[in-house]
C-alpha cells in the first residue's frame, strides 16, 4: 500500500511531466518520428514536406484546407531503467537525498517512454542486481514501476557498476536504450562499460549532490562512509584541502572522457535543481522522436 505521501508525489510528477510533454516546450515532439506506420494518430493540417500520399483529400475538400492522415511508427523499442540504489543515494546536502532525486528522475523517464510508446524495464542495483520489471508498456505498467520505485528498500550498502553493466550485456533484447541513473561513484568498471556500450546504446544520467562535485573551506570534518560503514576525518581546509578539490574536479574529467570514448551520452542531475524540462528535451533529442 502506497502512503499518501508517495501518492502526493507520483501524482505531481504525473501532472509536471505531462503537461510540459504536451506543452510548448517539447512542440513537435509527437510528430517527430511519423511515417507510413500501423497506428493512425490524427488528423492535421498539412506541412511542407509532408508525404502527399497521406493527405486526405475528402477532408479537405470539406473543410477547404489541405488536411494530413499522421500515422505513429510502430516499433518495439524498450527503454530499460537501471537505478542505482545503493547507501551512496543516501547523501545530501540539499532537503532532497540523491536516491529520491534518481527515483523522480526513473519515473519521469517511464512516464517519457509511455508517451512515446515505447516499452519501460525497471531495474534495481547496488552491489547486485536486486530487482527486476519486465518490459510492459501503458498507465497500469507505468504505475507498476513507480510503485516499485517509491516503496523498494535496498538491505545492500556498496555501489558496484560492474553488476549491472555485467547483467546489461548478457541481455538479449533488441532494440533497448539502457539509462544507467547513478552517482558513478565507483572504480574499475571501464571494461565491463565497453563491453555493455558495444552491445547496447547507453546513456547515464550521473546524479551528484553539489558537495560531491566541489567542497568549501570547512576545516576539519568528521564524515561517515555509509557504504564501508567507517568514520574518517577529513581536513578541507584550501591549502590543505586542495588535493580533495583536484579529486573532485578530476574525477569528474575522467569520467566525462571515459564516457565519450565509449560513444555514451550523459546528462547530470542534483538534488534542489529542476530536472524535468531539461530530462524532457535531453530525451527528445537522444531518442528521436
Amino acid at each position: 500500500m502506497l502512503s499518501p505521501d508517495i501518492l502526493k508525489k507520483i501524482r505531481q510528477i504525473e501532472i509536471h511531466t505531462k503537461r510540459l510533454l504536451s506543452g510548448v516546450l517539447v512542440g513537435d515532439y509527437n510528430s517527430a518520428r511519423k511515417g507510413s506506420g500501423f497506428e493512425f494518430d490524427r488528423i492535421r493540417e498539412y506541412q511542407v514536406g509532408d508525404d502527399v500520399r497521406f493527405i486526405d483529400w475528402k477532408s479537405s475538400a470539406k473543410t477547404n484546407k489541405l488536411l494530413f492522415k499522421q500515422y505513429i511508427e510502430e516499433r518495439n523499442r524498450n527503454v530499460v531503467i537501471a537505478v542505482d540504489v545503493s547507501s551512496s543515494g543516501l547523501f545530501s546536502s540539499n532537503a532532497i537525498y540523491k536516491l529520491d532525486l534518481m527515483k523522480e528522475v526513473s519515473a519521469v523517464l517511464a512516464l517519457i517512454a509511455e508517451y512515446g510508446k515505447d516499452q519501460a524495464t525497471l531495474l534495481l542495483f547496488a552491489d547486485e542486481v536486486e530487482f527486476f520489471v519486465p518490459p510492459g508498456r501503458g498507465k497500469q505498467h507505468i504505475h507498476t514501476i513507480m510503485r516499485h520505485l517509491f516503496t523498494y528498500k535496498s538491505e545492500r550498502k556498496k555501489t558496484d557498476l560492474n553488476c549491472v553493466l555485467r547483467y546489461i550485456a548478457g541481455m538479449g533484447a533488441k532494440d533497448s536504450v539502457i539509462f544507467l541513473i547513478s552517482d558513478f561513484i565507483d572504480t574499475d568498471f571501464e571494461q565491463l562499460l565497453n563491453v555493455a556500450a558495444r552491445k547496447h546504446e547507453i546513456v547515464a544520467v550521473r546524479c551528484l549532490d553539489d558537495r560531491e562535485k566541489t567542497f568549501p573551506d570547512v576545516g576539519f570534518l568528521t564524515i561517515d562512509d555509509v557504504e564501508e560503514g567507517q568514520q574518517m576525518l577529513l581536513d578541507t581546509r584550501k591549502k590543505s584541502g586542495s588535493d580533495l578539490r583536484s579529486f573532485l574536479r578530476k574525477r569528474l574529467s575522467d569520467q566525462a572522457r571515459l564516457l565519450k570514448k565509449n560513444g555514451i551520452d550523459y546528462l547530470e542531475v542534483s538534488p534542489g535543481k529542476p530536472f524535468i524540462g531539461d530530462l524532457i528535451r535531453f530525451f527528445r533529442r537522444r531518442m528521436m522522436y
